[in-house]
């Protein structure tokens, strides 16, 4: 009877399992290729690089080199991380491998599991949404045969749907790799610029039609004025120079100083 009355009084909701957001990896899953003990180290090149990260920071701040780090790991293993990338970096800047992986799960510009040569970031929020990404996506799925989330059987293109990319002026567009961008794109040119990926061209990146960076059919209408110089940039390094002479002269003037008074001390 209970039973009865409560189907009566509550509202008929219709309920569903949650569905993930992105179609990035939500918890690590152990695989052949990717785990705690699958080897990695820097290259000797990227070494180089991690030491020059690691030096501009205070020896107790290192962990603040976690992202930089990150990226680095990322362009070494062909856009993406591995596990024990990450707990190298943990161990590099002396923090639990959690911080480590909290950081990589949090941007959206690292991928912990493997992508495609071109990753294709399309934007579909709202402004791209209008100008027509719905027509972009479906040009990259037929394309490459993939769904959203997906690689490509060649290996070449994957495709993810991410948040707005800053240039709504120009849209639609996509970003390629966390790096490039091209806008103002069609369902035309967008599959041009696949077959040119897979021919293995290099098409030029942004505008992908006749307009000059975001300018209207009526060309530049606003900010005619020359661009003021920009001001010069100290030079950090000449002014560390300069400290350090400074500090070496002070302290040769300290001990000078010292020497003097001592010798008047002798004389007395």
């Amino acid at each position: 009877m209970l039973l009865r009355v409560r189907s009566r009084l509550l509202p008929r909701v219709a309920f569903r399992p949650a569905t993930r957001l992105s179609h990035g990896l939500v918890v690590h899953q152990d695989t052949d290729y990717n785990n705690a003990d699958t080897p990695f180290d820097f290259s000797s090149a990227n070494t180089e690089k991690v030491k020059d990260i690691l030096s501009r920071f205070p020896s107790n701040y290192k962990q603040s080199a976690v992202i930089p780090l990150l990226w680095l790991a990322q362009e070494q293993c062909n856009n993406w991380l591995p596990l024990a990338a990450m707990n190298k970096i943990a161990e590099m800047v002396d923090v639990p491998p959690i911080r480590v992986y909290e950081t990589a799960s949090f941007y959206t510009m690292f991928n912990r599991t493997p992508v495609g040569k071109y990753h294709i970031q399309l934007c579909g929020t709202t402004p791209c949404m209008i100008r027509g990404s719905e027509d972009l996506k479906k040009a990259i799925k037929d394309f490459a045969g993939i769904g959203e989330g997906e690689t490509s059987k060649d290996g070449l293109f994957t495709l993810t749907e991410v948040e707005c990319l800053g240039a709504c002026v120009n849209a639609p567009m996509i970003q390629v790799n966390n790096q490039e961008f091209y806008e103002w794109l069609t369902p035309e040119s967008m599959t041009q610029l696949m077959k040119d990926w897979k021919e293995g061209k290099t098409p030029k990146p942004y505008n992908q039609n006749h307009v000059r960076t975001c300018e209207g059919p009526e060309g530049q209408t606003t900010l005619k004025d020359p661009l003021p110089a920009t001001p010069p940039c100290r030079d950090l390094d000449a002014l560390a120079t300069d400290l350090a002479k400074a500090r070496q002269a002070e302290a040769e003037a300290k001990a000078k100083a010292a020497e003097e008074a001592k010798n008047r001390e002798v004389k007395k």
